[in-house]
């Protein structure tokens, strides 16, 4: 009992020495190491003696440590410290001890555990990373109300703001996003679509009726056909078929929605609505049990993300107006003010559709040339094509989803072609200036080789000068030269000094497209028809067009990604689906609705396809193959022969049914040569290197034909991509983070492929992420393996050689042609004339869609957050998504 005394009378004496001291520790502290006196001096009690403590001696224990608690407590304040004559006021007691929780005690709110149990179960499968206590604890922090449904709400955008972390963050907010969508809408496709079909037009109050009615009246009476289609809905696909910004763009342009009343102007639709909707809208006829086979095969295909058709097709399939078709393309303007508003009427009507257009203008008389009827000169293409421009603003995509876009094409021969290179420059008069319309060059070989050889180059009104549009290969130089030679030019220019201007439009505006005008004609299937004048709005279509007929297309893309099985492609699997897709779009072409007669007309005559692919990128790195490796383009070669192989079988099917199409006679396919005999390739060769068998597919041509003229033309993908969350197109990664912008705000996300490669390492942490975003997603300059580096090198890393060579190899198995992007962060003439003359060289049909630039500034701003070490000293970390400032993704084309 004495020691016990005098353990916590020396206790209390060092309490008020360190309060006379004025110390910090706080009375819990002292009261510790009181304790820790008291009991050390019992500790010889337990170690010498065999029996344990008596219930008497902790008795004495706890009433020891009760009675150190007191005294602490009862202490009275120190008096005021004196220094230098005046007096401090003592600090004030320190804060009572805070009392100790049991460690396995829960400390969530009822709220917070609530929507912890709703986001891991959401969270299952996902990276470990993934931790739903922080997308809680974010949306807890931000929420204007605490209450469920509030915070709730924002659980979707938080977990996406995380993805810089993690891709898989993306996910969650997707499902967590889909949950909602799914807590508002019906499970039930026929309810839906009856529901918005029964609407009130806001304005009359009659119902809208937005749906076909024969698919009306087969959701109505046909209760075999309901049930099928019911069955094979799949809503749990909704939950891992997207990511975030993927459900998001569905959710902004593609799903229907109320038109006010009851419901409001929320989605009505669900994403697996969607894909069914479009199935059943492609294959018509559903009484038929093949029919409908088709439309459940198509709809399990895109379910799964094998394959997406384009952006119209996604619009407007199953209901009344079925704007299928993505591309128009008008060969030539009559030069007339017949012709030109005429050709002005049609681009209006395409654009209300949702259709992207292509036309050429190099018929139209030059500035200063003579007209008949009235005496007077003409003004040139710089007034009409404004006219064009302010036609492009007014009449939008498919009411409200984004403006119209016209492509114009013109000849380097065409003696405004000065004035057209500087109609989308930012600078000079406005009067002079068009900046909403897009502009092409159709480039013959014989300017090319003016360039290459520094000759001279003559300017000509196409009204003094006949038939040049119309003339191909030693044709066109034949009469370009004796038109030379006679003096029917109206200056004559250094090729070079035209050259240098087209350059410099292309460096300031990533414009004028370059398409061969001579390797457009020769390669097509098509060249029997008529010369091929231009493109359309994205350098993939290469049709024939003329004053009766306007060339259309109807594309769909396959997801290149979704092939990838134990490490290798599927081959035979994509094959297969591309025969899948080319019969969809077959049937796009007879039950699609067209703006005109003209785009009918040729539509069903010729029945040109466009089957494209999107995640090339992706592919590669799922393989582990770098894109500019020499693995990398043998791959791409057999891919494109693959899809090239079953659309080819799908297209001589469809003709042994149905008959090939009517324009077959005289193509070069009637004659048994097919893309890779256009391109030069040795038919044995061909059959001695290739898996597929190319004499029985010949056979069959010769037998049965094609039903469709053209087959292959992969687009850019844009939109349809960021859907399926795969990289655009054919093209690489342009950077390894990307900003993506949803009505919630935006985005930065980091390339998921590499993310999962760093996390096997070990290496995915928050320095290499803050790291990663100070470089602007290149991962060069990080501290990784060299076999990383090489696999995701972006666009602008990647020789461009490499791309075009990929460019040319898949060129024998692409009948149309392909949106082919340059990357040049800092590009001069040097750079630029080289990648212009090798493309040229290789034979490709499209040299260059747009060129793309790094600017000066980069165009987003992402500020390293201020709790992060060191990041309060941290300069704002710009990242580029490596696309240019001036540059608009076309949704015509998504395909």
């Amino acid at each position: 009992a004495r020691e016990t005394l005098a353990g916590v009378l020396s206790a209390k004496a060092n309490l008020k020495a360190a309060n006379t001291h004025n110390s910090a520790s706080s009375p819990s502290r002292h009261l510790a190491r009181a304790a820790s006196s008291t009991v050390g001096r019992h500790k010889s009690i337990t170690k010498t003696s065999a029996a344990p403590v008596s219930a008497l001696q902790g008795v004495k224990v706890m009433r020891v440590l009760l009675a150190a608690l007191a005294a602490t407590a009862g202490a009275r304040p120190p008096a005021p410290l004196k220094w230098r004559g005046g007096s401090v006021a003592p600090r004030p007691p320190p804060p009572p001890p805070k009392t100790l929780k049991p460690p396995n005690e829960d400390t969530t709110t009822p709220l917070e555990r609530q929507l912890l149990e709703k986001v891991r179960v959401y969270a299952r499968g996902l990276d470990a990373y993934v931790k739903p206590e922080k997308v809680v604890k974010k949306a807890l922090a931000g929420a204007a109300a605490l209450d469920y449904a509030t915070v709730e709400q924002t659980l979707a955008e938080n977990a996406a703001y995380a993805a810089t972390e993690h891709p898989d963050y993306g996910r969650l907010a997707a499902r967590l996003a889909v949950d909602r969508l799914h807590a508002t809408t019906s499970s039930s496709f026929k309810e839906t679509l009856l529901t918005l079909d029964d609407e009130p037009n806001p304005t009359t109050g009659e119902p809208c009726h937005i749906l076909d009615a024969g698919f009306r009246a087969a959701l109505e009476n046909d209760k075999y056909f309901v049930a099928q289609v019911e069955g094979a809905i799949s809503d749990e696909r909704d939950f891992d078929g997207f990511d975030y910004f993927g459900y998001k763009t569905l959710e902004k342009s593609y799903l229907l929605r109320h038109r006010g009343g009851v419901h409001g102007n929320g989605i009505a639709e669900r994403p697996q609505h969607l894909l069914m909707r479009v199935a059943l809208g492609i294959h018509r006829g559903w009484e038929s049990s093949e029919q409908l086979e088709r439309a459940l095969e198509t709809y399990d295909l895109m379910s799964r993300g094998h394959f997406i058709h384009a952006s119209p097709t996604l619009f407007h399939a199953g209901l009344k107006r079925a704007h299928l078709s993505s591309c128009f393309l008008l060969g030539s303007t009559d030069d007339s003010i017949e012709g030109i508003y005429k050709a002005l009427g049609e681009c209006a009507r395409i654009s209300k559709a949702a259709g992207g257009i292509g036309l050429s203008v190099a018929d139209v008389r030059a500035a200063g040339s003579k007209i008949k009827g009235t005496g007077g000169e003409s003004n040139g293409l710089v007034p009409m094509l404004r006219v064009f421009d302010a036609t492009a603003r007014y009449v939008d995509q498919g009411g409200g989803k984004r403006p119209g876009a016209f492509a114009a094409y013109v000849e380097p021969w065409h003696a405004d072609i000065f004035d057209v290179l500087d109609l989308k420059k930012n600078h000079g008069k406005e009067e002079r200036r068009a900046r909403d319309l897009f502009y092409g060059l159709w480039v013959p070989d014989l300017f090319m080789r003016r360039v290459r050889d520094d000759a001279e180059w003559a300017l000509m009104c196409p009204d003094e000068c006949p038939g040049l549009t119309d003339a191909i290969g030693n044709a066109f130089d034949n009469l370009y030269e004796t038109y030379e030679a006679q003096g029917k030019f109206k200056r004559k220019v250094k090729a070079r000094k035209l050259w240098r201007a087209i350059l410099d439009a292309q460096m300031e505006t990533g414009t004028p497209y370059m398409l061969y005008k001579d390797a457009c004609n020769k390669k097509s299937n098509q060249q029997h028809l008529g010369p091929i004048k231009c493109s359309n709005l994205c350098c993939e279509i290469v049709e024939f067009a003329n004053n009766d007929e306007i060339a259309v297309c109807n594309l769909a893309s396959l997801v290149l990604p979704r092939f990838v099985k134990n490490n290798e492609v599927d081959l035979e699997g994509l094959k297969q689906t591309a025969k899948v897709v080319a019969t969809n779009l077959d049937a796009t072409i007879d039950h699609g609705t067209y703006p005109n007669a003209a785009a009918e007309r040729s539509n069903l005559r010729h029945r040109p396809i466009g089957i494209g692919v999107q995640g090339l990128a992706d592919l590669y790195a799922l393989l582990r193959l770098p894109f500019d490796s020499e693995e990398a383009q043998k791959l791409n070669v057999d891919i494109f022969e693959a899809i090239y192989v079953g659309a080819l079988e799908a297209s001589i099917e469809l003709a042994k049914k149905h008959g090939p199409h009517d324009s077959y006679a005289g193509s070069p396919a009637s004659r048994g040569e097919l893309q890779p005999d256009l391109w030069g390739l040795d038919a044995k060769e061909l059959d001695a290197k290739s898996r597929w068998d190319w004499a029985q597919l010949r056979a069959d041509l010769a037998r049965y034909g094609l039903r469709n003229s053209l087959l292959t033309a992969p687009m850019p993908t844009a939109s349809t991509a960021q859907i399926m969350g795969c990289n655009e197109c054919f093209e690489p990664y342009t950077s390894n983070l990307y900003a993506r912008r949803v009505k919630a705000g935006e985005f930065v996300v980091a390339n998921r492929h590499l993310v999962k490669d760093l996390c096997e390492l070990g290496l995915w942490d928050e320095n290499l992420r803050r790291d990663l975003l100070r470089a602007q997603g290149s991962v060069q300059g990080l501290a990784i393996p060299d076999d990383l580096k090489a696999l995701y090198k972006t666009a602008w890393e990647l020789s461009q050689k490499s791309l075009l060579d990929l460019s040319a190899g898949r060129g024998p198995f692409v009948d149309q042609s392909q949106s082919l992007n340059c990357f040049i962060a800092a590009p001069d003439y040097g750079k630029l004339t080289t990648f212009h003359f090798r493309g040229w060289e290789a034979g490709l049909k499209t040299g260059m869609y747009y060129l793309r630039t790094r600017p000066a500034a980069d165009a987003i701003q992402f500020t390293l957050e201020a709790s992060a070490p060191g990041a309060a000293a941290a300069a704002p970390t710009t990242i580029d998504d490596g696309r240019g400032g001036h540059v608009e993704a076309c949704v015509s084309c998504s395909g």
